[in-house]
C-alpha cells in the first residue's frame, strides 16, 4: 500500500513490492496472482465473514434488513484498516483496471449474498434483487464512513437505506 500511494498505481512493479517486502518475486506470486490482488487480498475474507453472519440472523427478520446487519457486521471488521482504506479507494478510483477487478469482487459478493438469502427461502429474484440493493446501501455508507471515520458504520447503513427508501416511494 506504501508504493501504491507513494508512485500510483501504474508506477509499482511486481518487482518494487516483493523487495519492499523482502521477497523474491517468485514468492510473491505464491501469495499473489499479480499485483492487482494485493488491494483485494481480504475480499474472499470478507465475504466468507458477510455471508457466515447471513445464515446466523433471526430467520425472522426481512431479506433486506438480514442482507444489511450481516453486510455492516464485515463492514465493521473493514473499518479497522483506517486510513489505508480510503486510499485503497483512491487508488482503486484511478485505475481502470482496478475498478474492473474491484467489480468483479462485487458481483462475487452479491451472488453470495444472493445465495445466502436463497438458503434463507427467500426466492431467487428476490433475493438477487435484495442482494443488488443491500450492495448499493452498503457500499455508499462505508464510503461516507471513510470521509467520516468517526461516524458509526451502522448509522450510516441507515441513513443510506432511508435515502434508498425515499428515492422508491
Amino acid at each position: 500500500m506504501t508504493l501504491f500511494l507513494e508512485r500510483g498505481y501504474a508506477e509499482v512493479t511486481v518487482a518494487d513490492i516483493a523487495e519492499q517486502a523482502g521477497l523474491t518475486k517468485r514468492s510473491f506470486f505464491n501469495h499473489f496472482v499479480d499485483k492487482r490482488e494485493v488491494l483485494f487480498a481480504h475480499a474472499e475474507e470478507f465475504q466468507r465473514t458477510v455471508t457466515d453472519r447471513l445464515a446466523e440472523i433471526d430467520p425472522d427478520t426481512g431479506p433486506l434488513d438480514a442482507a444489511l446487519a450481516a453486510l455492516t457486521h464485515g463492514g465493521l471488521r473493514l473499518a479497522g484498516y483506517g486510513a489505508s482504506t480510503a486510499g485503497r479507494r483512491d487508488l482503486i478510483d484511478s485505475s481502470t483496471e482496478l475498478q474492473e477487478r474491484n467489480l468483479i469482487k462485487i458481483a462475487s459478493l452479491t451472488r453470495g449474498l444472493s445465495d445466502g438469502l436463497v438458503a434463507r427461502a427467500v426466492p431467487r429474484r428476490t433475493a438477487t434483487i435484495t442482494a443488488q440493493a443491500a450492495i448499493t446501501v452498503f457500499d455508499t455508507a462505508y464510503h461516507d464512513l471513510l470521509d467520516e471515520p468517526a461516524a458509526d458504520l451502522a448509522a450510516l447503513v441507515s441513513r443510506a437505506l432511508d435515502e434508498l427508501r425515499a428515492a422508491t416511494k
